[in-house]
């Protein structure tokens, strides 16, 4: 299984209009935090069954340009020989896509529904993908902040039934926000990987927990030093 969650969050700020991007995945492999999700200032997209961080680099990069994410998406498959076995989504600022070719093996699906899409391949059933979704529709634009609120999707997902490949044990989780509001240095507790665990979204969760307690008490300490820099 390869499951995993791509959202655009607009809020306004005095500024003027801002986004949190994020996607967060996971899978019954090590290191998938490495190879599938990309997230930039200008979106956010995962690169799944047949991983590839050129696509998910190019696609990055053509939003930085102005193009939009599933014109983007649609050139760079068009010029891919692999594309049957792609599974690849994601937002913009504007709008989404969500592509799964045709070899992906079952059940592989995705959900296309605005601010957010959703997809999967070797699925338990289509109750994985839908508890996912359900997860992050029920917590959207919540109080808390948006990799948690993320992390909790994975989790439905994997409630749901998870990967269907009962032989691996060893999986990895990855959560990535970027804020286009946010003041530098990034909060830490926004890019965060597990990468080789038997219960990868359960530690993903734990090591969001403490990064966050480590981001608060840094903030705490060194205030006066760098100035306060408020999470989300």
């Amino acid at each position: 299984m390869t499951l995993s969650l791509c959202v655009r969050e607009p809020y306004r700020t005095d500024d003027g209009r801002q986004f949190r991007f994020g996607v967060a995945v996971t899978t019954r492999l090590p290191g998938v935090g490495a190879i599938c999700p990309f997230v930039s200032e200008h979106g956010a997209v995962a690169v799944q069954s047949h991983a590839s961080d050129w696509l998910g680099d190019r696609t990055l990069a053509y939003l930085a340009d102005g193009l939009a994410v599933d014109d983007a998406v649609d050139a760079l498959l068009a010029a891919d020989d692999n594309r049957r076995n792609r599974q690849i989504h994601g937002v913009d600022a504007d709008g989404s896509v969500a592509v799964t070719g045709s070899g992906c093996v079952e059940f592989a699906g995705h959900r296309e529904a605005g601010q957010f899409t959703a997809a999967g391949n070797l699925l338990a059933s289509e109750d994985v993908l839908a508890a996912t979704a359900r997860s992050y529709e029920t917590t959207a634009f919540g109080d808390l902040p948006l990799a948690e609120r993320l992390i909790d999707a994975l989790a439905a997902g994997v409630e749901a039934g998870g990967d269907r490949r009962d032989s691996l044990t060893v999986g990895s989780a990855a959560v990535r926000v970027v804020d286009t509001a946010e003041p530098t240095p990034r909060t830490f507790y926004n890019d965060l990987r597990v990468d080789a665990s038997e219960t990868p979204v359960a530690d993903l969760r734990t090591t969001y927990e403490a990064a966050l307690l480590g981001y608060e008490q840094s903030r705490e300490a060194y205030a006066d030093e760098v100035g306060d820099v408020s999470p989300e």
